[in-house]
């Protein structure tokens, strides 16, 4: 008899969208249009990221948001005043803590919270009071789940993004060898009580192996969806998604 392994969710980022209407200006293409896209799709919830600079999403996207969706809001943000501020104006679901550097183009490794664990767990109580849950961005480093667990997160989120690109350059004896370590941290962060998820440059051709990780309930996956759309439609480019993830945790062939 087989264990029990949960149903896995697919997190939908829409960051991406508003970086297309915000390179002409206006209000299309609409980041809430493709939210309810994604959720008409398959979506088991929709992820933004509101960045110090508003380079994609904006203060407005949030409110809209919050008002349009019926599934769960994952409110990516860093961890300073305004943010902790706004998450407390729209209580959103969740609320998931990054680093953030303003020239970087996207998420650069996870978040430091071994180096930064007093400040953080001061930070995020008033989220978690505000009834959001918590996750923090991180890597598959045994030092920053303990962390994680210690001060107080509800849910990890493991960084999977040295894995993707390993894969995509053909370096597989290194994709191997982190993928061994994505599942040694899901194994870790799982017994001790964290929620797992998983994220960051996840693709049809990579993201069967981290499905797969038994601990893993949930992955966030935006930008390649995003830009696949452009060759499928983003409902089509969200259900396949949907359908791969689906056949790897079932262990089912298609």
């Amino acid at each position: 008899m087989t264990d029990y392994i949960a149903p896995l969710r697919l997190g939908v980022n829409i960051d991406h969208v508003a970086t297309l209407r915000n390179a002409r200006g206006g209000a299309l293409p609409d980041p809430v249009r493709a939210a309810k896209l994604a959720e008409e799709a398959g979506a088991d919830g929709i992820t933004a990221h509101l960045r110090e600079d508003r380079r994609h999403i904006r203060d407005q996207d949030i409110a809209d948001l919050m008002d349009a969706l019926e599934k769960p809001l994952n409110f990516e943000m860093a961890a300073t005043d305004e943010m902790q501020a706004i998450a407390l104006q729209y209580k959103p679901h969740a609320v998931c803590i990054v680093p953030e550097k303003r020239e970087e183009r996207t998420t650069e490794g996870g978040l430091n919270v071994a180096g930064d664990d007093n400040r953080l767990a001061a930070y995020i109580d008033p989220l978690r009071a505000a009834g959001s849950r918590v996750s923090l961005f991180i890597s598959h480093e045994p030092d920053q789940i303990r962390a994680s667990a210690r001060i107080g997160a509800a849910v990890v989120e493991l960084h999977t993004g040295a894995y993707c690109d390993f894969h995509a350059e053909g370096r597989f004896a290194e994709r191997d060898e982190e993928l061994a370590k994505l599942r040694d941290g899901a194994a870790l962060a799982h017994s001790l009580g964290l929620e797992v998820h998983a994220g960051h440059g996840l693709t049809y051709d990579c993201v069967t192996p981290i499905a797969q990780f038994p601990e893993v309930v949930e992955l966030n996956i935006g930008h390649f969806l995003i830009g696949e759309s452009v060759f499928r439609g983003l409902g089509p480019a969200i259900a396949e998604m949907r359908r791969i993830m689906d056949v790897a945790r079932d262990g089912t062939a298609q």
